[in-house]
């Protein structure tokens, strides 16, 4: 244990922000899925979720980092205090806005102890297994802001088939009330699902800052340095366009007569909100060892398949404006039908490519497969989508099977893009046409 843990290479902090974060997104994804309107899973379902979450957290400590118990705390006091964002809103005194309960005081650093705590005894259990060798932390840690990204887009992709974008009238205060502090009890129906999407939101906005900051001061290379850059700028970007999507101007009145709710904004934002977990995906991809350590291989197509590779980004990215479009407005579709022939016959002949050209290089073969294993997929769930949504047009409401359907057609959109991003960048950094 002690042999492993000397050779291990300094991790400057990554792989506690890395566990931290990642045991964070993991607690909110039970939580959000856990309260869900029809759902409302009780507290003594959700709690030891939690512990056991902060204990699972603490326990890849001890078994990845070689810190011993003191990893686990480190990640567990760390998850606990990233959950204070969602910690006012349990403690929210509900008799008038930003105030608290008395016991607050003691809720607080309580729950920072409780989750050092169990971060500390996963960790002890933890280290009692054979030590895994040293993660690439940066590509890691990049992940986990891909992953809480990924949560975030499919919650905001069930606000809009509620169409609850406009249930929080405000901005970026809610009714009145710092969003941090709004009360738990008063998120019912599409202030729930609006409200939940903006505490994402925030969680994914901390997340990102924290990883161009680490990623500023690790690595040396100009190129990451400034897509860490991009990411920050565009996470910012979206959590304005966000917020004026749904005001209009920047105000914080509640006045329908000083607000101005813009579709053309929320249409943008849906848009920007996957091509930014795209530069997420890459700037993990260039994290990672087998990005610094490549060898291209000298291939004398391998201008046509960059070329083919980058037409798939482009046109996923067009597909995706219009299926944005679609929702929003309920404009396009046979547009929105016609270009996914196209990226099904683009993508496919990237993926065959891929796939069946470069069996000597597993990475690119893995991708190749992955994209067309997805682009078969969308197409299902792109049928589905089509049937869900003429059920609620009958019904004049958004159906479950809607927002289900549609929900995991936008999910599947996004994750296609960033397999796309990454097919690109590996292509390019991969493959070397012959001189």
């Amino acid at each position: 244990m002690s042999n492993v843990s000397e050779r291990r290479e300094p991790t400057r902090g990554g792989d506690i922000l890395t566990l931290g974060f990642a045991t964070t997104v993991a607690m909110w994804a039970v939580g959000y899925f856990g309260r869900l309107p029809g759902v409302q899973a009780p507290v003594w379902v959700l709690m030891p979720l939690m512990f056991g979450l902060l204990i699972l957290g603490g326990r890849l400590a001890g078994r990845w980092t070689g810190r011993g118990w003191r990893g686990g705390l480190w990640v567990g006091l760390l998850a606990s205090t990233l959950n204070l964002l969602i910690l006012g809103s349990l403690l929210a005194a509900g008799d008038g806005p930003n105030r608290v309960v008395p016991s607050a005081l003691l809720w607080v650093p309580g729950s920072l102890l409780m989750g050092a705590f169990f971060g500390a005894m996963g960790a002890i259990e933890g280290a009692r297994r054979p030590a895994k060798p040293p993660f690439a932390w940066p590509a890691a840690f990049a992940f986990v802001a891909a992953g809480a990204t990924l949560l975030l887009l499919a919650a905001g992709g069930v606000v809009t088939g509620q169409q609850a974008g406009l249930a929080v009238v405000d901005w970026p205060n809610s009714f009145g009330s710092n969003m941090f502090l709004y009360p738990l009890s008063r998120m019912t129906g599409g202030v729930f699902y609006e409200h939940a999407h903006r505490l994402l939101g925030s969680l994914v906005g901390l997340t990102t800052l924290v990883l161009a900051v680490f990623l500023w001061r690790t690595d040396e290379r100009r190129s990451v340095k400034l897509l860490a850059g991009a990411a920050l700028l565009l996470v910012i970007v979206q959590g304005v366009l966000g917020g004026l999507r749904v005001t209009g101007r920047f105000t914080s009145s509640m006045d329908p007569a000083h607000t101005d709710p813009n579709l053309t904004l929320a249409i943008v934002h849906g848009v920007t909100g996957q091509v930014f977990l795209s530069v997420l995906i890459a700037l993990a991809a260039m994290s990672t060892r087998g990005w610094r350590a490549a060898r291209p291989k000298i291939f004398a197509d391998a201008h046509t398949d960059a070329l083919l590779s980058r037409a798939v980004v482009i046109i996923v990215i067009v597909q995706l404006v219009l299926g944005a479009v679609l929702r929003h407005l309920s404009h396009g579709l046979l547009l929105h039908i016609t270009m996914a022939v196209v990226v099904a016959v683009v993508g496919l002949l990237a993926g065959l490519r891929a796939w069946g050209e470069h069996a000597d290089v597993p990475r690119l073969q893995g991708l190749g497969r992955a994209l067309m294993i997805l682009l078969g997929l969308q197409i299902c769930l792109g049928l589905a989508a089509l049937w869900a949504t003429g059920l609620t047009a009958a019904a004049g409401a958004p159906t479950l099977a809607d927002v289900i359907l549609t929900t995991l057609h936008q999910s599947t959109g996004a994750v296609i893009l960033a397999c796309s991003v990454l097919l690109a960048l590996w292509n390019t950094r991969l493959l070397r046409a012959a001189a």
